[in-house]
C-alpha cells in the first residue's frame, strides 16, 4: 500500500520542522497543501514532486485529492500548519478516508509538529505552565453558541486560554464578545500575549494587560494571530527582550526560594 502522511509544519521556521516530517517530504512523490503553507517549505523539499495546491476553504477537495493520489500508488504527504492534529488536517483526513473506504487501501499516518500555541508560549515566556484550554473563535464549522459557552466555562474555571483564529475581516465581533466573557472572571491587569506570525517573517510578540485590549488594539489582531490570556495567577515578567508572561506552576509555594 502507498503511504499518506499528514505532517505538521510547526510554526513555519525551517529549523523547527520535525525530522520525521522532513523525511516524509523527502520520500514522497506527491505533496498536497494550502499554498501559503507550501510556500513556507524549503524549495528543495518540493523539487521534482507532484504538487497538489489549493486555496483557503478548499480543504475537502485537497484532502480528497491526496487520498486519490495515494490510492493510485503514490506516496503522498498532506501538509498542515502547526500540529496536524490540533485544528489541522489529520481529523479530516481520517474522516474522509473512513467515509471513502480508503483505510484498507492506503497506509495512513500522522507526523506531529509544534502546535501554534506552543510556539507562541515559547515566545511569550512561560504562560502555559498550569492547566490551560484552547478555543478557536472561528464559527465556520462550530456554532457560535457552542464557542461562547466554552469560552465562558474555561474562563470561569480559571484556565489559561489560548485563542486560535481570533479575528478576520468578516468575523470582527467575536473577539470583543469573547473578551467580555473573559473579563467576568479575570482582573483588568491579567496578562494577555499576542503573537502574530510566530517564527516567521514580520513576527510580532506583545504582552499587554487585559484592559488594554480595546477597540484600537483589537484592530491589530487577525487570522495570523494567536492570543494567550493568563489565569488569575499569571503575571508579567520584565526581561531584556521585553515584557513576558509567567504562569507559576507552584514550585515556589511548595519549596521556597533557593537563591
Amino acid at each position: 500500500m502507498a503511504r499518506l502522511t499528514i505532517m505538521g509544519l510547526g510554526p513555519g521556521e525551517a529549523a523547527l520542522l520535525a525530522p520525521m516530517a522532513r523525511q516524509a517530504l523527502e520520500s514522497a512523490r506527491v505533496v498536497a497543501g494550502y499554498g501559503t503553507y507550501l510556500d513556507l517549505l524549503e524549495p528543495e523539499l518540493l523539487a521534482g514532486k507532484e504538487i497538489i495546491e489549493s486555496g483557503m476553504m478548499r480543504e475537502m477537495q485537497r484532502v480528497q485529492a491526496a487520498i486519490d493520489a495515494t490510492r493510485a500508488g503514490k506516496d503522498t504527504v498532506l501538509v498542515s500548519s502547526g500540529d496536524p492534529g490540533v485544528y489541522g488536517m489529520a481529523g479530516l483526513a481520517w474522516e474522509l478516508a473512513e467515509e471513502c473506504g480508503a483505510l484498507t487501501d492506503i497506509d495512513l499516518s500522522v507526523v506531529p509538529g509544534i502546535p501554534a500555541l506552543c510556539a507562541a508560549a515559547a515566545l511569550l515566556g512561560a504562560p502555559l505552565m498550569h492547566d490551560f484550554a484552547s478555543v478557536s473563535l472561528s464559527d465556520l464549522l462550530t456554532p457560535w453558541e457552542v464557542i461562547e459557552r466554552r469560552v465562558e466555562l474555561a474562563a470561569q474555571a480559571d484556565f489559561v486560554l489560548a485563542i486560535y483564529n481570533p479575528r478576520s475581516k468578516r468575523r470582527d465581533w467575536q473577539l470583543p464578545r469573547a473578551l467580555d466573557l473573559i473579563r467576568r472572571h479575570r482582573g483588568p491587569q491579567t496578562p494577555v500575549g499576542h503573537v502574530r506570525n510566530g517564527y516567521r517573517q514580520d513576527q510580532l510578540v506583545d504582552v499587554i494587560a487585559l484592559d488594554g485590549m480595546d477597540g484600537a488594539y483589537i484592530e491589530r489582531v487577525d487570522m495570523l494571530s494567536l492570543l494567550i490570556v493568563g489565569n488569575n495567577a499569571t503575571r508579567f515578567v520584565s526581561a531584556p527582550g521585553g515584557r513576558r508572561m509567567l504562569t507559576p506552576r507552584g514550585y515556589m509555594d511548595k519549596y521556597g526560594k533557593k537563591c
